[in-house]
């Protein structure tokens, strides 16, 4: 603080790291002390395992001991500079311990009323602050809300919240999926299915975390379950930000092994063209097209696309409206169009539907190069059925490659 107020901080009260006044000081088995969220912050988010001033390594949140006779000093101070402004500190409240919360998990019993309880007080811990979340990552508390989930019981909706609020880090969700495999990507599907708005998007987040960090394996044997409940999402009213995780997790999983095939047979095709038929936003709108373009790259894809009347056109009016990704991945998926299902109908569809008309104008304006040979190689393949249709102004007959 500035000496002109008339008083200066004793400098045993500043945090070594931040140099602000400690309101949680703990000391380390160094010897040193440390303000408890900024010594936190260090070993832990920015993962550096090691005293900041000796370099002596500290692994353990049990490390951290509380240091009550320099948090008094600290808050004696306060008050007898209470004439300047300075605010006294509140006594923190004391983290929970890894043996409190073993104790917790071995006396959840087997009934619904025991297990609802011991998940009651986890949840209220987890909500405190995020020391109380390393701890119970640290005790197990994830491995038994896993176990709890997969279970199937009448808390399992409950166990899943909890799990979500641990904010686990990508170590500890690779160590989940390695410890229960596909059984934990069922119980949240299976959660999913029945549960509420809150629990489908914990299920969406906690999936979309594991399949960052996870074996590329267990994404590719994924049951077509898993597909069936992400597109009832994509055609459900839920909020744009489910969407987008669900249209990710889609993403992430259908170049993988059968996936595609499993998202076509669940209807994934028919759901991505209803999304992009309502106009939604610019990433959503990308995610989608990047999607279908993913599943017509099969026979079984592009018939789907087909099969919807407004399949083509919607491709099409996407076409320098949206993005240049959302423009390139629409011209890729009318060329696999043109390519292997030429049929006269088709073309004529495309013809009718504007989408020549596109082509020709991606010829014209400022562009990629890449998208630009694609459109003149669709083109190329029915010049002679589009050249001289009404439906193509003539100002863009030229644009038409020889």
């Amino acid at each position: 603080m500035d000496d002109s107020v008339g008083f200066e901080v004793p400098s045993y009260f500043l945090c070594p790291i931040s140099m602000d006044i400690m309101k949680d000081p703990v000391t380390l088995p160094t010897g040193i002390t440390y303000d408890r969220p900024s010594i936190e912050r260090w070993l832990f988010s920015d993962n550096n395992p090691t005293c900041p001033i000796t370099k002596l390594p500290v692994s353990d949140l049990d490390d951290l001991t509380p240091n009550h006779t320099l948090r008094r000093l600290i808050q004696s101070w306060c008050t007898l500079n209470a004439c300047y402004g300075v605010e006294r500190i509140p006594t923190p409240k004391a983290p929970v311990s890894k043996s409190e919360i073993t104790r917790i998990i071995d006396g959840a019993g087997c009934s619904p009323e025991t297990y609802s309880a011991c998940l009651q007080r986890l949840r209220s811990f987890a909500a405190s602050n995020a020391t109380n979340r390393r701890c119970m990552a640290a005790a197990g508390a994830a491995d038994f809300l896993v176990r709890c989930m997969i279970d199937d019981g009448p808390c399992s909706h409950e166990a899943l919240a909890v799990l979500h609020q641990l904010q686990l880090s990508d170590s500890s969700l690779r160590g989940l999926a390695k410890k229960f495999g596909p059984m934990l990507v069922d119980s949240l599907v299976r959660i999913m299915q029945i549960g509420t708005y809150e629990s489908q998007a914990y299920g969406l987040m906690l999936l979309k975390s594991i399949f960052e960090v996870v074996d590329p394996i267990l994404i590719s044997s994924l049951k077509k379950e898993f597909f069936a409940d992400i597109v009832q999402i994509l055609n459900s009213r839920t909020p744009a930000k489910t969407v987008k995780i669900a249209l990710k997790l889609m993403v992430q999983a259908c170049p993988l092994g059968r996936n595609r095939f499993r998202a076509i047979e669940t209807g994934a095709v028919q759901a991505l063209i209803e999304i992009l038929l309502e106009c939604p936003e610019r990433r959503t709108c990308e995610m989608a097209m990047t999607m279908l373009e993913v599943l017509c790259q099969c026979a079984e894809g592009r018939a789907e696309l087909l099969n919807h009347r407004g399949g083509i056109a919607v491709v099409s009016k996407r076409i320098l409206r949206v993005s240049p990704l959302v423009s390139d991945k629409a011209v890729r998926i009318l060329l696999s169009i043109a390519q292997n299902m030429p049929s006269t109908s088709v073309v004529h569809e495309m013809m009718e539907t504007g989408a020549v008309m596109k082509l020709c104008l991606v010829l014209q304006v400022d562009g990629s190069s890449k998208t630009k040979e694609k459109a003149r190689e669709i083109l190329k393949l029915h010049a002679k059925s589009w050249r001289k249709s009404v439906c193509v102004p003539h100002y863009l007959i030229s644009s038409f490659p020889l």
